[in-house]
């Protein structure tokens, strides 16, 4: 059942997060409806613009339509992540989509208004929802690169007033998490106070966290161990994950965690079976291992077991 992220966001806020998980092919869409429905948990489905371009935007529509019609029981919202103006106005005019998000955080302060107030008022005539961004994470995702040095924290003062000027649903905030799986080094880790800051200024206001995969170390030995060089990385601690969610957090974004484990069973099989050249056998294994490990998340965020009350609550 496909739903607003708004509602997802009613039922969560200060109890838990919803994971936001993107997905770019059959396996990945299979894998992580199967895990939700695991864990018992509504989640959030996100399109990035570079998977919108990978085969076509139509074809992923279609397969999240098709996954909605094998697995009845699901709830879930349809988000686009990281788009520009011209990519949230074509999300908002097919109808399908639940919520944008709006990334103008590259932007100086006043454009970031302008621009993200351009997006609200188009998808609100819609009925969609917007999510923002205020700071800028450090890391690489597809196109967006920043330098360590470039990234800055949100600030909250200016938080409150981005919020009441762009009448944004959502906001994603720089706490110090970082796109990419090499996020952290030494003992660093997520700013809560920021998070408290904003809440005081906006009590109720949904925060969104990006860059927020914890990078396995397990899933970074058997890589490497199996031919890759992934040298370093490391990633969010998920034990800071359910604090933030009592603190407003109601989204967490989750993508690279998915990409290894994608890595790491196809470096696994073709190392242990180098004779194989049909894609299947590999695709199923991978579809089961993603779907534990989209359940272990949901765990995490303590959106586990939330998909009856949600249900009923939403049936209302």
């Amino acid at each position: 059942m496909i739903v607003t992220t708004k509602q997802l966001f009613e039922q969560a806020y200060g109890k838990y997060a919803l994971g936001a998980y993107n997905i770019n092919n059959a396996e990945q869409t299979m894998g992580l409806f199967r895990g939700n429905l695991q864990s018992r948990a509504p989640f959030i489905l996100q399109i990035s613009k570079g998977a919108r371009s990978y085969t076509n935007k139509l074809m992923l529509e279609a397969m999240i339509r098709a996954a909605n019609e094998i697995f009845p029981e699901a709830v879930f919202a349809v988000h686009l992540d990281h788009g520009d103006e011209e990519t949230c106005y074509d999300c908002i005019d097919s109808g399908f989509y639940s919520s944008v998000m709006i990334d103008a955080s590259h932007e100086p302060f006043e454009e970031n208004i302008a621009i993200t107030k351009r997006v609200v008022e188009r998808a609100h005539a819609k009925g969609v929802s917007v999510e923002a961004e205020l700071g800028q994470l450090g890391g690489v995702e597809e196109d967006i690169s920043v330098d360590e040095e470039k990234a800055r924290l949100t600030d909250p003062e200016q938080a409150a007033e981005f919020i009441e000027r762009t009448g944004c649903d959502s906001l994603a905030c720089a706490i110090g998490t970082s796109h990419g799986a090499f996020k952290f080094s030494g003992k660093q880790g997520l700013h809560f106070e920021v998070i408290e800051a904003i809440q005081k200024l906006v009590p109720g206001f949904p925060l969104v966290l990006h860059g927020s995969s914890s990078v396995p170390q397990e899933e970074i030995d058997r890589i490497n161990a199996a031919g890759g060089a992934l040298k370093g990385a490391k990633g969010v601690d998920p034990a800071q994950y359910l604090p933030a969610a009592r603190l407003g957090v109601c989204k967490i974004n989750i993508d690279t965690d998915g990409r290894l484990v994608w890595t790491r069973v196809h470096r696994e099989f073709f190392r242990d079976h180098p004779e194989v050249y049909d894609f299947r056998p590999i695709g199923k294994i991978f579809m089961e291992e993603y779907a534990k490990f989209i359940a272990s998340r949901n765990e995490l965020l303590g959106s586990a077991g939330r998909l009856d009350e949600v249900r009923a609550a939403l049936s209302k």
